[in-house]
């Protein structure tokens, strides 16, 4: 089991970020930020703290105890004035502030950028919503299943005789958190080198998903028709699909290029179908992918998981097993690259989560500390605040 330490330093060490964000897109972008060294400080409310806490499996805060690793919780009423005072104190003293309130509500408490920029004029705010700080929806609640919704994403998943799908996680969120890991990143190297200042990062959920499929726009104009569900095959290469095997288990299998799915046929017996004018060429085969998924779900389906594994994996194959958690959580490849680590955790005794993503051989990151209890490092921060009011420090003193 890997343990934490404390005095673990990392490669963003002495950049601090001040998170008041609630659920993913902000606790993702803080959690990257603090496995490479940062000094996350979620802000919290007291007596409840952020709303990630409330995603529990067996009374166990799930989500909290893996996207709060390494960061320290400072539970405090900013509608105060002691909480605004203090609050205020730690902006000072921050490179990076992320929020995630309804566009404007900074504003309202006289924290908008403006007011922040003047106190430190450094100051990278990271500002997470819906729909973006502009436009027509910018006012609207924005959660991460209105976005998978409205950008095109469910629209394209799922069967073609079924609804549209959504994904069984917050994966707009994710994908947004991780875009804002890079604008912060890009915006500190810009504060670094004297070419801009502290600056404002208008980040939505709905731009970063739409990216991820944004080619569809393009198929869209040339062809004038909407992509439509395809399950799991694919409307661009063919074949693409999960097979089943005669004990229950599942292959995916995917002929992106010409030259493996030429090694697909000739792997399920059937060299011939080469020079087919349905096969020969990647636009056929999407347009005959139907047919073609049943010669070779009909060959996998006479054989097990295992048995299709090493028969196409000998061929070159680019195959794979549909994996559960379950899975993976005994999968030698897991197991051996330390995918997935156990940390202590005092409630339930370790917890498995993710290791460092990605790895970097020279500024890895670091396990500093576990998830915080709400509120759990108020008398050290406030120790901190102490400190520097008696010191009369400033931001710039303390660059």
């Amino acid at each position: 089991m890997h343990s934490y330490d404390a005095q673990a330093t990392g490669p963003l060490e002495g950049v601090r970020v001040l998170d008041m964000s609630r659920l993913v897109a902000g606790n993702m972008s803080t959690h990257v930020l603090a496995d490479y060294g940062a000094d996350v400080i979620k802000i919290e409310r007291p007596g409840s703290g952020d709303d990630l806490r409330n995603w529990r499996c067996e009374d166990t805060d799930i989500y909290w105890k893996v996207y709060a690793r390494n960061k320290r919780s400072f539970a405090v009423d900013i509608k105060s004035e002691e909480g605004k005072r203090d609050l205020l104190d730690l902006i000072d003293t921050a490179q990076v502030l992320v929020e995630n309130f309804l566009p404007g509500t900074l504003e309202k408490w006289g924290m908008g950028p403006e007011d922040l920029h003047r106190r430190n004029p450094d100051l990278i705010i990271l500002r997470v919503s819906g729909w973006g700080q502009t436009g027509p929806y910018k006012n609207r609640p924005g959660f991460g299943t209105l976005v998978e919704a409205m950008s095109g994403w469910a629209y394209l998943n799922g069967h073609p005789d079924k609804p549209p799908t959504l994904p069984p996680l917050a994966m707009a969120d994710m994908v947004a958190g991780l875009y804002g890991v890079s604008a912060v990143l890009t915006a500190l190297r810009a504060v670094e080198v004297g070419q801009k200042g502290g600056q404002v990062i208008d980040l939505s959920l709905f731009e970063p998903i739409l990216s991820i499929i944004s080619s569809e726009a393009l198929k869209y104009q040339l062809t004038g028709v909407p992509t439509e569900r395809a399950g799991n095959q694919s409307t661009h290469t063919a074949p693409r699909n999960v097979y089943v095997c005669a004990d229950g288990g599942y292959v995916a299998m995917s002929g992106s290029m010409q030259s493996m799915a030429m090694k697909i046929l000739d792997t399920v017996g059937r060299p011939e179908l080469k020079d087919d004018p349905r096969f020969a060429t990647n636009d056929a085969r999407v347009e005959n992918r139907d047919e073609l998924d049943e010669i070779i779900g009909s060959f996998i389906k006479e054989r097990s998981q295992a048995e299709n594994l090493e028969l196409f994996e000998a061929a070159g194959v680019t195959v794979g097993p549909v994996c559960s958690i379950a899975d993976l959580m005994t999968h030698p490849y897991v197991l051996e690259r330390e995918v997935l680590v156990d940390l202590p955790d005092e409630d339930v005794g370790k917890v498995p989560m993710h290791n460092i993503v990605p790895r970097m051989s020279g500024t890895p990151g670091v396990f500093k500390r576990p998830a915080p209890r709400l509120g759990e490092h108020n008398e050290e921060i406030a120790d901190e605040l102490e400190q520097r009011r008696r010191s009369g420090t400033t931001p710039k003193d303390e660059t």
